[in-house]
């Protein structure tokens, strides 16, 4: 299965708040007949874990056959299955310098690497899915800082109450357009509401 590239607002409204996907909110409907067929109705168990593994594709930009990968490194990891596969999921370099500021979307993170805009310890990695680790340093190349200064300023010059936090595991230094990892990724700075059992769940009955 490929890589989603169709409306972004629809994957929304039926799965709920996917921040990594668009962070743009989609209007509000109220005719008699979006709220019919929006009306809940009582949902399998199946359906629910199916829903939580597209929550978790979506938002962090999967396709099938890469989620499933990281699924089985995370079972073969020591700890819970689904706080590795979290941390697997957040320490890529494209959700990094989402969670950084660097990029308004993953998607838009996505693209500053494969066009070659990003450093990892001074070296030019062109792989969104590069696992970073704890002490790696960041950086946007100097002729591509533009491009890393707007996103900045649409995400952090903002009133306080809407203004984009940097995880406590990340350190973002805005002036030299780089970013520290500080350490893994504790579960309750993950950027997704998510069941991440339920993700595991699915899976387990599928292989």
């Amino acid at each position: 299965m490929s890589r989603y590239r169709g409306p972004r607002f629809k994957k929304i409204r039926r799965l709920g708040a996917l921040p990594g996907l668009t962070n743009k909110k989609p209007k509000t409907r109220n005719s008699r007949r979006t709220q019919l067929r929006f009306v809940k109705k009582k949902k399998s168990q199946y359906h629910i874990r199916l829903q939580e593994k597209q929550k978790l594709r979506f938002h962090y930009g999967l396709t099938e056959r890469q989620l499933l990968k990281y699924v089985r490194i995370a079972g073969k990891a020591k700890g819970s299955t689904g706080q590795v596969l979290l941390q697997l999921l957040e320490m890529r370099l494209d959700n990094i310098l989402f969670r950084l500021g660097m990029a308004s979307t993953i998607p838009g993170a996505r693209q500053l690497v494969n066009h070659r805009h990003v450093l990892v310890n001074g070296r030019i990695i062109d792989i969104p899915s590069y696992r970073c680790k704890p002490r790696d340093i960041i950086t946007a190349r100097e002729k591509s800082r533009a491009l890393i200064q707007n996103s900045f300023q649409n995400l952090f010059d903002l009133p306080s109450r809407n203004r984009k936090k940097v995880p406590y595991h990340l350190t973002l230094d805005r002036g030299q357009y780089k970013g520290l990892v500080k350490r893994i990724i504790n579960r309750k700075w993950v950027g997704l509401k998510i069941k991440e059992l339920l993700v595991v769940e699915y899976y387990s009955r599928q292989t």
